[in-house]
Order: C-alpha cells, then structure tokens, then sequence
C-alpha cells in the first residue's frame, strides 16, 4: 500500500490514559505506509506502553506485550522486518514527535513495529549547540524556539527516524509518561492501546 500523498494522514490511539492523535509526514513515505498498514490490520489493538522515561519518551509497538505477565521483561518483539532510515533535518525531536525505535544495526534502518513519542524537556542553548554539532544540522529558529519553550530529546536527532507528531492528546503523553515504573521502565500499571483507527483527510483549504 502507498498512501497519497494529496492527503494527510491521521492515526487515533485510543489508550487506557485517553486518546492521542498523530499526523503522520508525507515525507517519510516507507514509515508512514508501513504504519498504516499496521494499524489497518490491527496489529497495535492491545499492545502496551511498555517502555515508559519520564522526560524521555513513551515506547510502544512490541508485539509480545499483548498478553505479556506482569513480570515479563519487554522490548524484544519485532515483526520480522525493518524499514530504511529516512531521516530529514526538517523534522526534529520535539515534544510529542513520534518516531521508530531500531537497535544497533549499522544502517540505522527501523524497527518494523516500535515507535516512540518524545516526552522530552526543556533543553538550552548550549545542549542545542552540542547536539548540532553532532548530527551536523542546522536547527531553524522554530526548531530552537520548540525546543527551549516546549522541550523535546535533541539527543536522537539524525539517530532515529521521525515521521510524524502529536496533534491532540500531548495532556494524555504527560500523564504515560509521569506513570510510576518498575525496573525495566514499563508501567507498574499497563497502559493499553486499546485500538488504533487509520483516518485521512483531504489537506485543509487555506
């Protein structure tokens, strides 16, 4: 499936803390596609929260966590594949941006299935300058202005891809990510997605 890119495309987690909206981005097609098509099927309905760092990000998408005991260390399930890094400098870390987690592979390319939202924290001049350096970007003044006022993980920039934001229900992320963890960071109480529903929209007319 090849999602058009005359749309935009929207994905409803409906959570055991409340819902949350994402906006999926056109430009990073491989994640966007795949994604839906993952939650078309219903692969999320179920799944836990299962990696939660408050000021960090919220981690969810592994398939072992739908019936996982309470004991049960997660973060290890995968669906066989991963999708080619598509990082672009225009989209940042910013609180409430979602993007794939991966392991260590030397391609960076993603997880089929984990995903993330940044939590994150206000950060300042100097970690931004810091985190610059590295990645080789250059963060635009609205990127700047995000970070410093609203906060985010500068950190993962040019590190993991991201290819989509919290549009509704960034109150719903603060409240899963000041949950109380156990070791291992998953919630002491699960935090479900319940279901995740695909909706596109014609691009609002300006």
């Amino acid at each position: 499936m090849t999602a058009p890119n005359h749309l935009e495309h929207f994905i409803e987690l409906q959570t055991t803390a409340g819902p949350i909206t994402l906006k999926l981005y056109n430009e990073t097609p491989k994640h966007r596609d795949n994604f839906i098509k993952l939650v078309q099927s219903g692969f999320y309905d179920g799944l836990l929260f299962h990696r939660v760092i408050r000021e960090f990000m919220i981690q969810g998408g592994d398939p072992q966590s739908k019936n996982a005991p309470t004991e049960m260390q997660l973060g290890n399930g995968d669906v066989g594949y991963k999708i080619p890094k598509e990082f672009n400098s225009i989209f940042c870390h910013k609180k409430g941006a979602l993007a794939a987690a991966r392991d260590e592979n030397p391609d960076s390319a993603s997880s089929g299935c984990q995903f993330y939202i940044v939590h994150g924290k206000q950060q300042d001049d100097v970690v931004l300058d810091q985190c610059q350096t590295r990645s080789g970007w250059k963060y635009s003044s609205l990127q700047r202005s995000e970070y410093k006022t609203k906060g985010g993980a500068p950190h993962l920039d040019g590190r993991y891809t991201v290819f989509g934001e919290v549009t509704i229900g960034i109150d719903v992320v603060d409240r899963i990510a000041l949950s109380p963890t156990k070791p291992g960071d998953r919630p002491m109480i699960d935090v479900r997605i319940v279901r995740a529903v695909y909706s596109p929209r014609p691009w609002p007319i300006k």
